[in-house]
This record gives structure tokens, C-alpha cells and sequence, in this order.
């Protein structure tokens, strides 16, 4: 029945149902499922490369090479002028710094070199001997400011203190292991030379409260100090290279003995050279 403009159906005679008029415009949306159940995740690597990335929706624009670049992947003797791959070297944290310096501060134990065996760090050395630079320098001031005001006399600042012992320190910690890593390797016992350097690095901690504790103004207090803190550099080093170096034949002992005597000069030069005072 119609009426006018419009038309009336009647319910009774429609029958079935009507199809829905699909709409160009609407748009699908799939759901990704979540993971977030999971900890910790699956991908984790080491301990704190996962831990600190970024979330997987950020701009990586930085950390991964542009598709279709054409920049050449760097391997062989040039990956080592990267960053990569001095990674491995650098995943440590916390508490494998502290118990590494700890056993350090425990030379008879002689098991150092077979906790880091398979995991040797770089980032202890490093801030070892960056702080013990500037502790050297500050404190060797301070002692010399102190002795020149006890005698009333004038006193200027020597700058050279903080390039001398940076190139004493870095140097040492640089030199000696691989002068080392060149014998041990002529007497057929390679030693790995991060391991070395990793050892010799954590050798130096003892000497941090000892130029600390050589601010007392009493000359011989500060060979006391010097002398232990170089027997138990020295101690650390020589006992764990020990089982090693034995492999190396008959003159094992005198390598040993080297390392032990190299050790207790650096303690003598420190103390000779930062903390005799001559006002």
C-alpha cells in the first residue's frame, strides 16, 4: 500500500532476511598476541644488553643498518676498530665487578683467573685505573700542600701529577700484559690476552685505599703501606698465572718471579715518586 511518497510493507509477507551493504570505508584491525606473560623474555642475551634496549617500537634507526644500504658489513681486522666488538667484553654488572674486586683484596685464593675464564670484563680495568689516576694526583697534592703550609712555604700546584699517572697507569696496565702475552706464548703457554688484562687490571684495586691511606705524614707509615699493598698486588697476580705458567718447562719460576718483582716495583715507584715530599 503506498501513501503519498512513502510505502508500507507489510511484516507478513517479507520473508527472509536482508544482506548487509558492506562499507568501503571500514577497515580491519588485527590484534597482535601479547607476550607480556612471559618473563623474563625469550630473546634476553647476556645481562644487560636485553635489559637496557629499547622497546621494539622505537626508532633503530641507529642500531641496525637502512635496507638496501649499500655499506659493507666489516669483518675480519677491521671489525676490531668497532664498538661490536668490544661488547662482549663490557656485559658485566654490578656484582661481577664487586666479587672480582673482592677477590682481589684476597690474593691466596689464587682462583680469579677461573671465575673470569670464560667471561673476562674490560669496564673494571678501565674504571680502576681512571680512579686510581685521579686519586694518585689528588692525594699526591694534597700531600705536598700539606708539607709545604707545615713549613710555611709557598706551594704551587703541579699539574704534571695527573699526566704522569695516567701514562704510569694506563701504560703499566697496557704494556705489561702484553709483554707478557709475547713470553708466555714463546714458551708455548698462550695465555688469552683480555685475561690479562683483565687480571692485571683488577691488581691495581689494592693500591686505591693505600694512596688513600698515605695522606698520614709519616714517611715511614707510607713504605709500610706501599710495601703491602705491593705484596698483595703482586701476590694476586703471580699465583694466579702460576698453574698456567708452569706448563712453560723449567723456567717457570723465573717468569713467576718476574711477574712478582715487576709488581712490587710499581708499588716502590708510587711511593718514591708521589710520596717523598721535599720542601
Amino acid at each position: 500500500m503506498m501513501s503519498g511518497k512513502y510505502t508500507s510493507i507489510d511484516a507478513q509477507q517479507v520473508q527472509g532476511s536482508v544482506p548487509a551493504v558492506p562499507d568501503s570505508r571500514h577497515v580491519t584491525v588485527n590484534f597482535a598476541d601479547s607476550n607480556l606473560q612471559t618473563f623474563p623474555p625469550s630473546a634476553t642475551q647476556g645481562k644487560i644488553t636485553a635489559a637496557s634496549g629499547p622497546p621494539r617500537d622505537a626508532d633503530d634507526s641507529f642500531s641496525k643498518p637502512i635496507s638496501g644500504s649499500d655499506e659493507p658489513q666489516q669483518g675480519g681486522w677491521f671489525r676490531t676498530f668497532t664498538v661490536a666488538a668490544y661488547k662482549p667484553y663490557f656485559d658485566v654488572d654490578t656484582s661481577d665487578v664487586l666479587e672480582r674486586i673482592i677477590d682481589s683484596l684476597f690474593p691466596f685464593r689464587g682462583s680469579f683467573n677461573e671465575k673470569t675464564a670464560t667471561n673476562p670484563d674490560l669496564y673494571g680495568p678501565f674504571w680502576i685505573c681512571t680512579t686510581l689516576i685521579f686519586v694518585a694526583a689528588s692525594i699526591g697534592t694534597f700531600v705536598t700542600y700539606v708539607a709545604h703550609k707545615l713549613k710555611s712555604k709557598e706551594w704551587n700546584y703541579d699539574i704534571n701529577l695527573v699526566t704522569w699517572s695516567a701514562g704510569l697507569f694506563y701504560g703499566y696496565v697496557t704494556i705489561v700484559p702484553l709483554c707478557l702475552y709475547v713470553i708466555l706464548k714463546y714458551f708455548s703457554a698462550p695465555a688469552g690476552l683480555v685475561q690479562l688484562f683483565c687480571l692485571y687490571g683488577y691488581s691495581l684495586f689494592v693500591f686505591i685505599p693505600a694512596l688513600c691511606m698515605s695522606i698520614v705524614p709519616l714517611d715511614i707509615f707510607r713504605w709500610v703501606v706501599a710495601g703491602v699493598a705491593g705484596f698483595m698486588s703482586a701476590t694476586f697476580v703471580a699465583l694466579n698465572l702460576r698453574a698456567h705458567i708452569k706448563s712453560a718447562g723449567e723456567r717457570w719460576f723465573l717468569i713467576v718471579a718476574g711477574i712478582f718483582l715487576l709488581q712490587l716495583a710499581l708499588a716502590v715507584v708510587l711511593k718514591i715518586y708521589l710520596f717523598t715530599v721535599s720542601v
